[in-house]
């Protein structure tokens, strides 16, 4: 999946040539707090409505591209480069260039969102898993071996660093099954971690929250 696969071209634009006052508008009328803007050479940046709300009325956009946000991603670049962009720089949405700096639309933040739940099989009928491992003992093809001895698969799958635990990771795992007390077990033979579950017949209280700890960490 590559950013030009979710462009999307109804997001109005500014130009160089229009007025705070036509931006403001805009913000008004769009609810957004950012506007790509475009000049005779292509994409020039991101207008913010803060910065809008600070200047006069009858200036030009023009006066203002200094302080546009240059943020951008290039068509061919792969959607996990757009989610390391959303959450460094706070965004509603990233604009998309070609290689000749022409713009080509932008990726909202909702429609990011709802791929990564893609990602994710959020909506897919399973069960949720969530270890704690040592980064030196994290095998995926360990993992997923106990999951298929119990005749289920992995339909997805994270990994997230420890902030407190440097040495360690979470792993999120999302099973084809809504019952894993025999995966469970299994696991707690080998000497993982189980630090929730989610499934159909044992309902441990905090999966859902850890998993919404996670769509935060995105920042989406």
């Amino acid at each position: 999946m590559i950013a030009s696969e979710l462009i999307q071209t109804q997001i109005p634009v500014l130009n160089l040539t229009d007025t705070i006052k036509v931006a403001l508008n805009y913000f008004e009328e769009h609810k957004m707090y950012q506007i790509p803007v475009i000049g005779p050479n292509g994409y020039v940046g991101l207008l913010e409505e803060d910065a809008a709300l600070g200047a006069e009325k009858n200036v030009e956009l023009d006066k203002l591209k200094d302080l546009f946000l240059k943020t951008k991603i290039q068509e061919e670049e792969h959607l996990y480069s757009a989610l390391s962009i959303f959450l460094k720089n706070k965004l509603c949405l990233l604009p998309i260039i070609d290689s000749n700096n022409k713009y080509l639309g932008c990726i909202s933040e909702k429609a990011l969102f709802k791929k990564t739940c893609d990602w994710l099989s959020v909506d897919d009928l399973g069960g949720l898993l969530h270890l704690e491992i040592k980064q030196q003992d994290y095998s995926l093809v360990q993992i997923a071996q106990i999951i298929e001895s119990n005749h289920a698969k992995i339909i997805s799958s994270v990994c997230i660093p420890l902030t407190n635990k440097p040495t360690h990771v979470e792993v999120i795992l999302k099973i084809n099954r809504e019952e894993l007390s025999g995966i469970i077990q299994t696991f707690e033979r080998y000497e993982y971690k189980i630090i929730a579950t989610h499934h159909k017949n044992i309902h441990q209280k905090g999966m859902d929250d850890r998993f919404e700890s996670f769509i935060k960490y995105l920042n989406i």
